[in-house]
């Protein structure tokens, strides 16, 4: 009997350009990176992380902080639509309905304003870290 494939995981080479000096090692694994956006995205929005990732819809302000969360794995990590629905257990279709929604989003200020906090901190959350790199310069 052959041995059970692994599965594949979507690709990182997005990450890998963003992060050049981490091509050796490469970045950590996607489903862990996913967990940090979305208890980040939990914590602005003032839901429970636990919530995002349930298969329903759930409530409003659910749904609307997953669909954010969705948005940014696709924006920050640079995944393209079919691999943040694996990451999510979502079709693309979905992902790209919540990428759509939440530009509409945008043209709100004050939420454009929180989107663009959150894509700027998110890549030094994700970022990996090393015991080689110095702490000082």
């Amino acid at each position: 009997m052959p041995a059970a494939r692994p599965e594949m995981e979507p690709s990182t080479e997005p990450f890998r350009s963003v992060h050049p000096g981490l091509t050796a090692a490469g970045p950590p694994p996607l489903a862990p990176r996913r967990k940090l956006i979305e208890s980040t995205v939990a914590q602005v929005f003032g839901v429970h992380a636990r919530e995002l990732r349930r298969l329903s819809r759930g409530r409003a302000d659910v749904a609307q902080a997953r669909q954010v969360a969705m948005y940014l794995t696709h924006v920050v990590l640079g995944l393209s639509l079919s691999e943040t629905g694996e990451l999510f257990r979502r079709d693309r279709t979905t992902v790209a309905h919540a990428c759509t929604v939440v530009e509409d989003l945008r043209d709100n200020t004050v939420f454009d304003r929180v989107l663009e906090l959150l894509e700027s901190i998110l890549p030094a959350i994700l970022a990996p870290r090393s015991s080689d790199l110095p702490l000082w310069n």
